[in-house]
């Protein structure tokens, strides 16, 4: 074990600065998608909307599906302002976080159940600006640190994204029922000042600090960075993109059945809430970190193999709770911890390695198209799974998601012994 290991996380936040800014901007990424989704449509089950009508403004995060159409212009324009205060990356966030403050705050003062326009305004709008600081925040992270510090990085931003979604999720349901829906979302708005100050703080990368006045045309600023990945990539494009593609299309599937397997069970909400929330929280903490310490022992590329094996492997777990027919709380528990922890290491190996292959020139835009590839599928095929356990059953679901992972696995070992590694 290296010396870095030997030092404990604290102390890494204590040596360099961009960790704790990490920590700080990632909890800003956990706030807006859970009030624009899952925590919002406990409020408008509360206001009498429609369950049909409910579905439908799930769509309301199609925003964060499709970012990577506007992400271009994020790294072809400078923010009015704040740019030469700030820098570009750190100038954008700033922007974002404001909206999303603002779009909260919106959300807040909307009556769903007497005017749900207003609400669906403002939560696209929300939506909107949640995305774009995922864009912002990802463009920062890959330019701020180098490629050796980069399992690092997203270690951080990911225990600070489960912070957030702590927060957003039962701190939000906590608050609503204590001080009511309207105090509970500009509480959130006012969290967003800790993203904020995080942003003011971090340090800019110099490769941002220079304005940008090659300001091209709208195709070729939406083609150009497509065209640099996929030359950079040559002809190990399509295996490296499938790879990306596939490698959390069993997670996507899993996850949309998992909570109607739990109420299959007769699992109560108090157990669920426990378990997926404050267990799991800690759960996927401890897989965030664990992520981090395998990809700097053993590489970021077997690192991602183990990530796709684990990750579908895990399925099993959720398979096996559906075979017991019993909604105990030892099995319950057991089966999301296990789940938990692969979903939490897979999701970092594969965020580290995505972020190794976009370019500095063009982060924001790559990684967004990369992250957009990555959930396009699986949420797609997602839609299905309803109807496959109509026929199939939990157990037999739950073991096909996880054999999808085979032929990932293998791609994902093909990559690794063939494919050299890239420079930037």
């Amino acid at each position: 074990m290296g010396k870095i290991y030997a030092t404990p996380w604290l102390a890494h936040l204590a040596a360099d600065k961009r960790y704790a800014a990490m920590l700080g901007l990632g909890f800003s990424t956990g706030l807006p998608f859970l009030l624009v989704y899952s925590t919002q449509s406990a409020w408008l089950s509360e206001a009498g909307v429609p369950i049909e009508t409910i579905g439908l403004l799930s769509e309301l995060t199609i925003a964060y599906k499709f970012k990577f159409i506007w992400s271009p212009f994020l790294e072809r324009y400078d923010p009015p302002l704040l740019a030469r205060l700030v820098g570009r990356r750190r100038g954008w966030i700033i922007v974002s976080q404001i909206a999303v403050a603002l779009a909260l705050t919106g959300v807040a003062f909307g009556d769903p159940a007497h005017w749900i326009a207003w609400t669906v305004a403002f939560s696209l709008a929300l939506g909107f600006a949640g995305a774009t600081q995922d864009v912002t925040i990802d463009g920062w992270r890959i330019t701020a640190a180098p490629p050796g510090k980069q399992s690092l990085m997203t270690a951080f931003s990911e225990a600070g994204y489960r912070v957030g979604t702590l927060a957003a999720g039962a701190g939000a349901l906590i608050a609503a029922d204590h001080y009511g829906w309207r105090a509970a979302y500009v509480g959130m708005a006012a969290l967003m000042i800790i993203g904020t100050l995080s942003a003011v703080l971090a340090p800019e990368p110099e490769s941002d600090r220079a304005p940008r006045s090659d300001h091209a045309d709208y195709v070729t600023t939406i083609i150009e960075p497509i065209k640099e990945l996929m030359g950079r990539l040559g002809r190990w494009a399509i295996p490296v993109l499938l790879l990306i593609a596939g490698f959390r299309m069993p997670g996507y599937l899993s996850s949309a059945m998992s909570m109607p397997l739990f109420k299959s069970l007769h699992i109560s909400d108090t157990d669920i809430a426990t378990v997926t929330k404050l267990f799991g929280f800690w759960i996927a903490i401890g897989g965030t970190f664990l992520a981090g310490f395998v990809v700097r022992t053993v590489g970021l590329i077997p690192s991602l193999l183990i990530g796709t094996v684990v990750g579908s492997a895990s399925h099993l777990s959720l398979a096996w709770l559906a075979a017991t027919g019993q909604g105990d709380f030892l099995p319950f528990a057991v089966a999301v911890g296990i789940e938990g922890l692969a979903y939490a290491f897979a999701q970092v190996v594969l965020i580290t390695y995505m972020s190794s292959l976009a370019s500095t020139e063009f982060a924001a835009s790559q990684y967004a198209l990369m992250t957009s590839l990555c959930a396009l599928p699986g949420s797609l095929l997602a839609g299905a799974s309803g109807f496959v356990i109509e026929r199939t059953g939990f157990e037999v679901f739950f073991i096909g998601t996880s054999l999808i992972g085979i032929p990932v696995a293998l791609l994902a070992l093909f990559v690794w012994r063939n494919h050299p590694p890239l420079s930037q």
